[in-house]
């Protein structure tokens, strides 16, 4: 099985790197800056290096060129952003795999990781190829099966005797998430050995199958995968009754769409909310149901308060955020720029903003953000005196 080390000081995109990882089937490690990810090198060895660009301590071109020096050969795929891409021109002769732009979306990282580890097998976004068969169709006879050569990644696992529970799920999660579907447990175990999946559902209420017993043996074949209990409304306190069973979590049928939501959230909120380059912050715009506003504007709180302090300790003079995707028409919104202001004034930054002309005329509409810089590009918002 193939090892990668991803090395970038976010840790929200080493998470993001981390869950293709884990969908493709492969062992990972983390380091948070160039120093840690040598360190790394030199304790174990890896197939390959997912390496970003800007980094304190030590970057991206510098632990490359430490790896070279060395006669670390180790391919390398290099994260950046747009404005940092005309560095990869210049460490091409260092010897990169490849390199991908942030933010970048799951499948074109898992095909980026396949080609620069020389992986010709496709990652199915389907995979349901899968024979179903007889719910009656005992566990043991899935025993013996031998594990499967590079696995493919398949998001969701539902393992449920109605077939429907499957074919409703589909419905209610976008399309990107695959789904794959099975009736009974020997069919899960036989599928669970073929192929690595981000979370599996199991139903706490199947004939002749004990589901605690099921989760624990899926468990060995898929030791880092999170699995649900499924439960029907009947049930008091599901999530107790999940946990102390042993599983990570629990959903109620039928599906309730602020619980998909929340599901989706949890296990495939793979969007990086606030991207950083050098003092420059861009905000991603909102995706969702309007009840998970809040939810998105307390990340993205959170993420732009922990960076800018980030900023303020590299010893930049200002900061720039770009908020033009931001959904402007909201009260969050105006909040979240005051609360930045704030905090950007204390640490001594001088706040600039970018945004669309109707960012613009929501600051003006408010005495407290009338008079906040906002630029209507990051370059004229880099050019300001």
């Amino acid at each position: 099985m193939a090892r990668i080390l991803t090395v970038d000081d976010s840790r929200s995109v080493r998470m993001i790197v981390v869950r293709e990882i884990q969908a493709l089937g492969y062992e990972y490690a983390e380091a948070e800056d160039g120093e840690k990810g040598l360190q790394k090198l030199t304790e174990g060895q890896y197939d390959l290096v997912i390496l970003d660009v800007t980094m304190p301590v030590l970057d991206g071109p510098g632990m490359l060129a430490k790896m070279r020096e060395r006669g670390d050969k180790t391919p390398v795929l290099m994260l950046t952003s747009e404005s940092k891409r005309s560095i990869i021109a210049g460490i091409m002769k260092s010897g990169i795999s490849d390199y991908i732009l942030k933010p970048f979306k799951p499948e074109e990282l898992q095909a980026k990781i396949q080609k620069a580890l020389h992986v010709t097998a496709p990652v199915s976004a389907a995979a349901d190829d899968a024979p179903i068969v007889s719910p009656s169709a005992s566990v043991a006879a899935a025993g013996a099966a031998a594990p499967a050569e590079g696995k493919v990644g398949v998001d969701v696992l539902v393992i449920d005797d109605m077939e429907n529970v499957q074919k409703r799920l589909r419905q209610m999660v976008p399309e990107h998430i695959s789904i794959k579907g099975v009736l009974n447990a020997q069919t899960a175990l036989s599928t669970c050995r073929d192929r690595v999946f981000r979370v599996i559902l199991i139903d706490n209420d199947m004939p002749d199958v004990n589901s605690t017993s099921l989760m624990r043996q899926i468990r060995v074949l898929q030791p880092r995968t999170a699995i649900l209990a499924l439960y029907v409304r009947t049930h008091a306190n599901v999530a107790d009754l999940a946990k102390k069973a042993g599983f990570d979590g629990a959903l109620l049928k039928p599906f309730d769409a602020g619980a998909v939501d929340d599901f989706i959230a949890q296990y495939f909120n793979v969007q990086e909310l606030v991207v950083k380059d050098d003092n420059i912050l861009k905000i991603a715009a909102f995706r969702g149901r309007e009840n998970r506003m809040d939810s998105y504007f307390n990340d993205v709180t959170n993420s732009v308060t922990k960076i800018s302090e980030d900023v303020a300790a590299a010893c930049y003079a200002e900061l720039i955020v770009d908020i033009s995707e931001m959904p402007a028409a909201s009260d969050r919104f105006v909040r979240l720029v005051l609360d930045l202001k704030s905090r950007v004034s204390k640490m001594g930054l001088e706040l600039r903003l970018v945004g669309s002309q109707a960012v613009a005329s929501t600051l003006k509409n408010y005495s407290d953000t009338a008079d906040v810089p906002l630029f209507p590009s990051i370059g004229e918002a880099r050019a300001a005196a």
